[in-house]
């Protein structure tokens, strides 16, 4: 087995991503997450008061909503 010593604080060399990767797949986990939280959120006032799935679907539009809103506050800074 061949075991490689490194010196100082050097890290394994990685490929590199491509310019702005990061920022595209935390776009996506914002959006995703808003619509998934708000969505149970709404599904479960559905629950609560036999609403017929509205809440659920208001849930998503806003959990959209606000991932926009991540996003853009985000891009600005």
């Amino acid at each position: 087995m061949v075991r490689r010593v490194m010196a100082g604080k050097q890290s394994p060399q990685h490929p590199e991503e491509p310019s702005g990767a990061n920022a595209g797949w935390a776009a996506v986990g914002y959006l995703i997450a808003g619509m998934g939280v708000w969505g149970f959120v709404g599904w479960l006032v559905d629950i609560w008061l036999d609403t017929g799935g509205i809440a659920t679907a208001i849930g998503i539009v806003v959990g959209t909503a606000c991932g926009v809103y991540l996003i853009a506050r985000r891009a600005g800074a």
